[in-house]
């Protein structure tokens, strides 16, 4: 099969690699329409961190091709959502919606999703998707494709941060995932939504998802914004999606006393929170329990129309160049690069 395969810093291309097939009996292997790319995976596509060669991706929509002798919650046929995070969806932590976090999913979890087939571990992670493909508008298989990853982070942001209907929220960060934060945050009831951002493309998007703000400044100006549209407060929650040692710190700045900042930005280093302690300020999040999502909340949103999250997709692309689906975001010619891996 082929599939996106990591060579090298700055270097992705399609091989042909070993088929995907049953490895155990709670598998599935999924036939791949829609995969991605993700701003995680510039950490290794620029050389900030380290991975070996391989297949790559963590998210996708596909056919269900084969399921193992345990798997009950889907068959073959079965149009579906491929989860970054997957758990066993049977113990306590699964039970208490952190299938994020679940110790039954062997270390590394998934990958290999930028393919034309996928074994997925822990299929009873897997969200069935109603009907078929072609039931489908290409717009609405993207907003689908997001329920993989980026749509369930930004909500996890929004979740951690305990947005509540009339809060004022601040997003920092104006990537994929910041983007799905503001939609996040309005499906919650946010009454004032703060995007910060320096890009006008995102900005705009952030706008149509229900940004009611604008900040484009950096730095202090950017602080100082956030308080003059805050009366002096700051906001209510904060949704910090970027990661960078800046970012948390200003997350701090901006949150008012006794308010909730949202991790979801994969920190590139373990950041300086005591200065939270003087303004009672919470600190929560971490990696996005996409399946938990998935079903209690954003599927339906999606297939009622509620929400289009598939619009981060501004570029499009074929498997056979996926280098150019990582140099457009990499050079930040995509808010997030669309992969279509097979008619639907």
């Amino acid at each position: 099969m082929k599939a996106a395969y990591f060579v090298k810093k700055g270097l992705v291309e399609a091989r042909e690699v070993e088929d995907a097939k049953l490895e155990k009996d709670t598998d599935a292997v999924i036939r791949v329409l829609r995969a991605c790319v993700c701003g995680s995976d510039l950490w290794w596509f620029r050389g900030i961190s380290t991975r070996p060669e391989g297949t790559v991706g963590h998210e996708a929509i596909g056919i269900v091709e084969a399921v193992g002798d345990k798997v009950d919650n889907v068959k073959v046929g079965d149009f579906v959502i491929a989860p970054f995070t997957h758990g066993c969806m049977k113990c306590k932590i699964c039970e208490a919606g952190f299938d994020g976090n679940c110790p039954n999913v062997e270390a590394g979890g998934n990958k290999g999703y930028q393919a034309e087939y996928l074994r997925f571990k822990n299929a009873s992670a897997l969200v069935k998707i109603p009907g078929k493909p072609s039931d489908y508008t290409e717009d609405q298989l993207n907003d689908l494709l997001t329920l993989s990853d980026v749509m369930a982070t930004g909500y996890h942001a929004a979740a951690s941060a305990e947005v509540k209907p009339g809060d004022t929220a601040a997003v920092i960060g104006d990537g994929a995932v910041g983007l799905c934060g503001v939609i996040a945050a309005k499906l919650r009831g946010a009454k004032k939504i703060i995007l910060l951002s320096h890009h006008e493309d995102r900005a705009a998007l952030g706008r149509e998802f229900g940004a009611t703000d604008i900040v484009s400044e950096r730095g202090e100006d950017a602080v100082k914004k956030v308080l003059e549209l805050t009366d002096g407060y700051g906001a209510d929650a904060v949704l910090e999606c970027v990661g960078a040692s800046s970012s948390i710190d200003q997350a701090g700045q901006i949150a008012r006393a006794g308010a909730v900042v949202g991790r979801v930005g994969v920190p590139q280093k373990e950041p300086e929170t005591n200065k939270f302690f003087w303004k009672n300020i919470g600190w929560r999040g971490g990696i996005a329990n996409v399946t938990t999502y998935d079903r209690e909340v954003l599927l339906d949103a999606v297939l009622k129309g509620e929400i289009h999250p598939g619009k981060v997709f501004n570029k499009k692309f074929d498997l056979d160049h996926v280098q150019d689906a990582y140099d457009a975001m990499d050079q930040r010619q995509a808010i997030k690069s669309l992969l279509v891996v097979a008619d639907k």
